[in-house]
Order: C-alpha cells, then sequence, then structure tokens
C-alpha cells in the first residue's frame, strides 16, 4: 500500500534533530509522498531546500492567516515571484480564513486571502486552504475567485458546506482528530462523505492522534490514521488507501 500524506510540516525545527529516521520510517511504511505547505515567507528558502533534498516530498508556498501580524508588506509580491521562478511547486498554501482566534484582524485577513488566491489563479495553480469558523466566508469568496481546486485542510464544517467545497473542485483533509472517540461529528462526516472527496493528512507536528495523543505528530502516524478512516467506513484499508492517495495527486496535479 503506498499513501499520501497531504498536508505535513516536515520542514520545523521540530523535525530538524531526526527527519532522516523519520522519513525513512514513512518510506518502509508506505507514506510515499508528502506535501509541505509553508505558512511564513521567511521560511519558504528552508521548505524548498527539505522538499528537493528528499524524494517524494512536494512544496506548496503560502502565507498562514494564523501568522497574519508577522507577514510582511512585500510578502505577496515575493509569492508571486517564487511561484514564477520555482517550477516544482505544486500548490499555493497553506492560506485562508481563521475566525476562531478573536485578535486576528478579520478584514486584513480576507484581503490576504483573496490577494493569494489571484496570485494562485494567475500561476494555474490548485490551493490549501486553512479554514476555521469561517466555512461560508471561505465558500462565498471561492464562487467569487474560482480557483482551480485544491484541499480543504483539516476539514470540520457541515455536510451541506462538504458539499459546496466538492463542487468547487476541492478535496477535503482527514487526519488524526476521527481517531479520538469524543471527536463524533468529525467520524460521521468521514463516513457520510464519498470517499472520492477524501484526503488523508497528519498536520504533523501538529494535531497528533489519540495513539501518539501529547507527542509530535508525525507523516509516519499516517498509516493509524488511514487504519482509523477504514474502522469508520467499514471498508478496506487497501481501497481508502489506493482511493485517497489517487484523490491528492489528482487534486493537486502530482505525477
Amino acid at each position: 500500500m503506498e499513501i499520501i500524506d497531504s498536508h505535513c510540516h516536515i520542514d520545523v525545527t521540530d523535525f530538524d534533530a531526526d527527519r532522516d529516521v523519520v522519513l525513512a520510517e514513512c518510506r518502509a511504511q508506505g507514506v510515499s509522498r508528502i506535501v509541505v505547505p509553508g505558512i511564513v515567507a521567511a521560511g519558504w528558502d528552508k521548505l524548498l531546500q527539505v522538499c528537493r533534498q528528499y524524494t517524494g516530498l512536494y512544496p506548496a508556498l503560502g502565507l498562514h492567516p494564523v501568522l497574519l501580524v508577522g507577514h510582511g508588506a512585500n510578502d505577496l509580491t515575493r509569492l508571486e515571484q517564487r511561484l514564477a521562478s520555482e517550477s516544482d511547486v505544486i500548490a499555493v498554501g497553506e492560506i485562508g480564513l481563521d475566525f476562531y482566534l478573536a485578535e486576528l484582524d478579520r478584514q486584513r485577513q480576507i484581503a490576504l486571502f483573496e490577494a493569494q488566491l489571484a496570485i494562485a489563479n494567475t500561476a494555474n495553480l490548485p490551493v490549501i486552504l486553512h479554514v476555521r469558523k469561517a466555512h461560508e466566508q471561505v465558500i462565498a469568496i471561492l464562487k467569487q475567485l474560482r480557483p482551480t481546486g485544491g484541499i480543504v485542510h483539516a476539514f470540520n464544517g457541515s455536510l451541506e458546506q462538504a458539499q459546496q467545497y466538492i463542487d468547487l473542485g476541492f478535496k477535503l483533509g482527514f487526519g488524526g482528530m476521527m481517531t479520538y472517540a469524543h471527536a463524533i461529528k468529525l467520524r460521521k462526516l468521514a463516513k457520510q462523505l464519498p470517499l472520492a472527496a477524501i484526503v488523508l493528512e497528519t498536520d504533523a507536528p501538529d494535531m497528533s492522534g489519540q495513539p501518539c495523543r501529547g507527542q509530535r505528530n508525525s507523516p509516519q502516524y499516517l498509516p493509524q490514521y488511514l487504519t482509523a478512516l477504514a474502522e469508520i467506513r467499514a471498508e478496506s484499508a487497501e481501497h481508502i488507501a489506493a482511493v485517497t492517495t489517487q484523490n491528492a495527486m489528482a487534486v493537486l496535479a502530482i505525477k
């Protein structure tokens, strides 16, 4: 079985001490490809260097909404320039809206999000979305700007919102959170949604699942999340691995 982690920050300092070991373990377990989203312009150089150092890592570049205050005035221009010059970048992300954190200026978030969507459209790249407590606003913006699809990372909206994303050409990311028995709504979504709409992810080093609760999350734990999804859906892990991997590769145009 081969599976793809559609959202993992393997480039961050949390993995500096043992990145080689983690990635070797991933390969041994069938995690053959990892998508690595960017979060700040200052981190793009290292992200690209890490992705080029190891086989099977695919870079995305973006400006994360939660880190709003740290983004510079020229970062959008830098994003345009990098996308024009770095041919191996497969998506714009991690971008989006986070209305969960009250201290983040909503209008500045919206302006940043819309600007990055426009840049993605110019570059003809899909987008990787971070959305918390803002699904209706994000969907409205997507309907207006119409990017070429992408992934809604760590999806936690309603079934109706899921369908709207699907209609807009998006896949929905599921990971460690569905391994918790109390995540009733999320587990129900994972069961109800068409498998053709689902991709697997870890969001490592964050969002650890139940088996590694309180520890650093890692792409090597993706098979555990695959097993959880197979149990929730009462389908074989082999089938889910094949379909979710194809879903991620198709929506991100990974060869």
